[in-house]
């Protein structure tokens, strides 16, 4: 059974696809069903969010786009939204780009070289991100990990989650030292950044995207990875790529082993 069937696809979609030549399914994640749709108009990406959860962080990735649209940022345009709150689910259609994620093309390359320029490029396009002037939507009067962890004490009151009560005390009583904020992507991980021929093309995904701490995407993006970011030689090439180390093993657990465990 496909995740997405044409006759589920809402009308305002299909009136801007035309007709339609092919539909195919990229490996799926989590919070979304995703085609690839080549159409009469082109090749386009369409999303479709199911519940509360999940179409609330669609309906947060196409806000951090359109705020974003004016950046030199490598992210996919938005061409049309469409909620369907009868049936409790959302859809994008977004722009297609021809690539890989990172860590498919990590995991084929035996090349170590060719491993380390990714990396090291993975490193400085997290840097471009972080030194992108935040648009003025994305910055709230409010402090970013302080609403983050209320956000996780709603997640593990109403949704599954990996993390638990004990854990999230522990993060509330134990928050780092604050860090200047920045314009951060919120889930920065090499399933989250397309490349081709070696070189990044777009970066995906940005439900998470906010004026916050750096570090957290830091912590996410030098998760160890099978094959791919797995070594201390690779981390201190993403390091090289990024520019500066600004974040201690502590701070790694905090955001990686802690709060990310609640989203």
């Amino acid at each position: 059974m496909y995740p997405i069937n044409l006759d589920e696809i809402p009308n305002e979609i299909n009136d801007y696809l035309g007709a339609i030549k092919e539909i195919r399914f990229p490996r799926q994640g989590h919070t979304s069903d995703v085609a690839i749709i080549e159409s009469s108009r082109g090749c386009f990406v369409i999303k479709r969010a199911k519940g509360e959860q999940y179409c609330s962080w669609l309906s947060k990735e196409i806000d951090v786009l359109y705020s974003l649209h004016n950046t030199k940022l490598p992210i996919p345009s938005v061409y049309q939204i469409v909620q369907q709150k009868s049936e409790n689910q959302s859809w994008a259609l977004l722009q297609f780009f021809e690539g890989e994620t990172l860590r498919h093309v990590l995991n084929k390359e035996k090349n170590t070289d060719k491993k380390h320029e990714m990396i090291f490029n993975f490193g400085l396009t997290l840097s471009q991100i972080h030194s992108t002037p935040c648009p003025k939507e994305l910055i709230r009067d409010t402090i970013w990990l302080d609403d983050m962890l209320v956000h996780a004490e709603y997640n593990l009151k109403h949704f599954s989650v990996d993390g638990t009560a004990e854990l999230l005390e522990q993060l509330k009583n134990n928050k780092p030292q604050p860090l200047k904020s920045t314009l951060i992507h919120g889930d920065f991980t090499i399933d989250n950044v397309l490349v081709r021929d070696g070189k990044i093309i777009s970066i995906i995904d940005w439900s998470g995207g906010a004026f916050g701490d750096p570090r957290y995407d830091i912590s996410l993006a030098i998760r160890p990875k099978p094959n791919a970011i797995e070594t201390e030689s690779g981390i201190h090439t993403f390091f090289e790529g990024y520019g500066i180390k600004i974040l201690n093993k502590k701070e790694y657990e905090y955001f990686e082993d802690g709060l990310y465990s609640f989203f």
